[in-house]
């Protein structure tokens, strides 16, 4: 029997994470929307992520395997799958993390009802418990970006949302994507671009609903888990920047005043208690100038970052 049109494509690049490979395809395989593709992108992996990944495509025709011999970052592995997506949707899903079962049939579902740009749901830390990983609660921060329920709805109504800074929880129409990419050569690519959605978007949804379940690796390994190394912090603080810059010049105010007060109370904490011991003086001082610039920064869509 032939299946269905596939409705959404969801983007999975992976990297050396062969442990966590099988659990991220299965939530796909799971899912209870069962008309989507996903192109698997196999970033210069030198463990058995590239394999993972090539039997899924061989096994499932809704996966398609793309691979780069040599890393090219997140941002070129997610721009490479953004050229061959045709679907009406589309989505990501990095490969240690999961969707929840229901995912796609939420969000994809909400854009039908809406025609919104995009939706974005909630989501929950999962950390390693002995053997296993269990999911937390929804944090506070990300439940104010989430809840309640809106469809329709832009930053002036709803600044909170500026908050959701990730790629993964997210379905966009594709048009949306026209002529959008994400930069490359840098860490945490996702936040200016999250930023320029809110701004240029005729409209988006939220839905509280947790969509995926993201992984804190017991080896420390990820990205986010990196910000003691000077060059992952630098790529921080730039992004933070970014991001502040982008909703300034579309004159988002609220959403300034939102992002301000999250980054001071979210993000500045655990990166000075890592500069109050970090052997580098670097550190400490990228980090002060920083938050100088956070200071001066005034509700103005002229001002700068």
């Amino acid at each position: 029997m032939q299946r269905p049109e596939p409705i959404v494509t969801i983007i999975v690049p992976g990297r050396d994470v062969e442990e966590f490979v099988p659990a991220a395809l299965d939530s796909l395989r799971s899912q209870t929307e069962t008309c989507w593709r996903a192109v698997l992108v196999d970033d210069g992996s030198v463990d058995g992520t590239g394999e993972l990944f090539a039997q899924a495509a061989q096994e499932d025709e809704r996966f398609t395997l793309v691979r780069h011999e040599a890393s090219r970052g997140l941002g070129a592995a997610r721009n490479a799958a953004l050229d061959l997506v045709e679907t009406p949707y589309l989505g990501f899903l990095d490969a240690d993390d999961e969707f929840t079962p229901t995912a796609l049939e939420r969000l994809c579902g909400t854009l039908e009802r809406s025609g919104s740009d995009f939706v974005l749901g909630a989501y929950v830390r999962t950390r390693p418990d002995g053997a296993e990983y269990v999911a937390g609660p929804v944090q506070p921060w990300v439940a104010a970006a989430t809840s309640p329920e809106q469809l329709g709805t832009s930053l002036r109504e709803h600044p909170e949302a500026s908050g959701n800074i990730v790629a993964w929880s997210k379905v966009s129409r594709t048009a949306f994507w026209a002529g959008r990419r994400f930069p490359e050569g840098v860490m945490y690519e996702d936040q200016i671009v999250a930023q320029e959605m809110y701004t240029q978007a005729q409209a988006f949804d939220v839905i509280p609903d947790v969509v995926v379940r993201w992984r804190v690796r017991a080896s420390g390994t990820s990205i986010t888990q990196g910000k003691d190394r000077l060059p992952v912090l630098r790529d921080y603080l730039a992004a933070l920047a970014g991001g502040l810059e982008v909703l300034r010049r579309a004159g988002e105010t609220a959403a300034v005043d939102a992002r301000l007060k999250l980054i001071r109370a979210m993000d500045l904490p655990p990166l000075e208690e890592i500069a109050a011991t970090h052997r580098d003086p670097a550190y400490g001082e990228a980090l002060e100038a920083f938050v100088r610039e956070l200071d001066e920064v005034r509700s103005s869509p002229t001002g700068r970052v």
